[in-house]
């Protein structure tokens, strides 16, 4: 064996080396899983304002190049009379309102800039319209989609204008769209708690209302526009803040789409994560380090009880040839007291047959000497049973075919151990069916898988508890059942799945052989029986005893 400084230079050398090798990779690993995270994190933040932009553009477009072709069509598919009669504009506005609501007013303007109709809330109808910007460029363009203004309504809107020339004159459809359902279009992105959607013309004044910049027509504190083609992501200085910017020019009108998002919210997700990567690194070392320590001190505990375990496994192999020995030593001690027994039984018969010659009023002792025969042949036959189990011990038997009443050869297996078990101050507790099927099977060696069952048992409980003993026919009434369920400590899933290996035993070394279950493991199977297990540490174990009710 070592000495105790070996064991101990033996133990640090395992720590550091396993914290060495553990370590170092792992901070490398760490390191490069955060710098690559990172760098995907903000690509993917990137490429998703990028696509939002990209399809709130398409999304905006959309639905300006549908309220121009609504407009285009009722300019294109009615006569200038229909247009120029309010009741029948009055229809036409109400058809349009009902597929999308986003209209506020429609009026048919003549080539001179007056209303020839007009529908809707406000009192226009006397307001002439030539010199207006709009008016100017629908007359030149035929299509016109107006920047935020004023007007004569004296509030922020917009209109869309289409104009087409018949019989040598120019007439003009007017609507103006709804500015709150075109303002919810555009927020619908926002994202966030500093996140911000607007739209800003050419001199970057808002289109529509911001949640940071301001009001429609105020000036933005943006940085100038950016290039007319694409879209563009950059992050910039927002009201002191870092933010990022998405931005894109609608092709049907000069405003361009701004989609405003915080780093800090989008990158929230890769901040928790970072500090949750360096939380686990830390837990991780700990770990290791913990793990290090009690894997080297494993180590060397099983190294310091090696020697122990040699001794005890010589022991259990000693005690296994004693068995053996004595097996064979049984084996003869039986063969040695048979003959003797078959004379005695045979002269105990043939002094039977003299004393039936006699007559028992002439012969003084007849009821004596007859009764001692009776004894002597009774004790023969019991001295042979034993000398019989004796060669069962010595070497394999096939299982006799008997009929036997299995609640009654319980109940005389247990009566061996009945005071033992009331000097331990142990219950024993039977629960037998009535008119239980008997079995063909091999009473004597039954009988010693179930002497040995519950002998177990008493040395499991030790002292002060129960064992619990139930017979009966299981469901499919094709086997009986013995249960032996005894109040001891139980036994843990490592010990049950060596149970029945000969040899191996969890009593202290010199109690047990360790042959007992395997034995009575073997028994069963010859019985054409099985041995079923169900122990929780704690709560005490259950052997069931299985046999069928008929031997094939």
């Amino acid at each position: 064996m070592w000495s105790d400084n070996k064991y101990s230079r033996l133990r640090w050398k395992i720590i550091g080396g396993t914290m060495a090798f553990s370590l170092i990779p792992l901070l490398v690993a760490g390191f490069f899983a955060t710098h690559t995270f990172q760098r995907a994190f903000n690509a993917t933040v990137t490429k998703n304002l990028e696509t939002m932009v990209g399809d709130k553009r398409r999304a905006l477009d959309m639905f300006l190049e549908e309220r121009v072709a609504q407009l285009k069509t009722l300019l294109m598919t009615h006569s200038p009379e229909e247009l120029g009669d309010k009741a029948s504009l009055e229809k036409l506005f109400n058809a349009m309102q009902s597929s999308s609501e986003s209209f506020v007013d429609v009026g048919f303007i003549g080539q001179e800039g007056h209303h020839l109709a007009y529908v809707g809330p406000y009192n226009l109808e006397n307001v002439n319209y030539s010199g207006t910007m709009w008016f100017q460029q629908t007359l030149l363009k035929g299509i016109y989609i107006s920047n935020v203004f004023l007007g004569y309504r004296k509030f922020p809107h917009f209109v869309i204008a289409v104009s087409q020339l018949e019989n040598g004159k120019t007439w003009i459809l007017r609507a103006t769209i709804d500015s709150d359902v075109f303002d919810r279009l555009v927020r619908a992105v926002q994202v966030g708690k500093r996140g911000d959607a607007f739209l800003l013309d050419s001199e970057n004044r808002l289109q529509t209302a911001s949640r940071f910049q301001g009001k429609v027509l105020g000036l933005s504190s943006l940085p100038p526009a950016m290039p007319f083609h694409g879209i563009h992501i950059d992050t910039a200085m927002v009201d002191g803040s870092p933010m990022f910017i998405g931005t894109a020019w609608l092709e049907s009108v000069r405003w361009r789409l701004v989609i405003l998002e915080d780093p800090a919210e989008e990158m929230s997700a890769l901040f928790r994560t970072r500090s949750l990567l360096w939380l686990v690194g830390l837990v991780g070392m700990l770990v290791i380090a913990t793990g290090a320590t009690i894997m080297a001190k494993s180590i060397v505990s099983k190294l310091i009880e090696s020697d122990s375990e040699k001794a005890a496994l010589d022991a259990s192999l000693m005690q296994s040839s004693k068995m053996a020995a004595l097996g064979k030593l049984a084996a003869g001690v039986a063969h040695e007291i048979n003959n003797p027994l078959a004379l005695i039984r045979e002269g105990a018969g043939w002094l039977k047959d003299l004393l039936a010659e006699e007559s028992s009023e002439a012969m003084l002792n007849y009821e004596e000497f007859d009764r001692s025969l009776d004894l002597i042949e009774l004790h023969v036959d019991r001295a042979r049973d034993v000398t019989h189990r004796m060669l069962g011990f010595g070497r394999r038997m096939e299982p006799a075919q008997e009929h036997v009443d299995l609640n009654s050869l319980v109940d005389q297996t247990i009566r061996f151990l009945q005071q033992e078990a009331i000097h331990r101050n142990i219950a024993i507790h039977t629960d037998f069916a009535q008119d239980l099927p008997r079995l063909t099977t091999d009473p004597n060696q039954l009988q010693q898988v179930i002497l040995n069952i519950a002998d177990n048992a008493l040395d499991a409980v030790g002292r002060d508890g129960e064992i619990h003993l139930k017979s009966g026919v299981l469901p499919s009434n094709t086997e009986i059942f013995l249960e032996v369920k005894d109040s001891g400590p139980g036994m843990s899933k490592a010990v049950l799945e060596h149970l029945f290996e000969p040899f191996y035993t969890t009593k202290v070394v010199g109690e047990g052989t360790g042959l007992g279950l395997s034995i009575c493991f073997t028994i069963m199977e010859k019985l054409g029986g099985r041995i079923e297990v169900d122990s929780t540490v704690g709560q005490g174990s259950t052997f069931t005893l299985i046999l069928p009710l008929a031997r094939l």
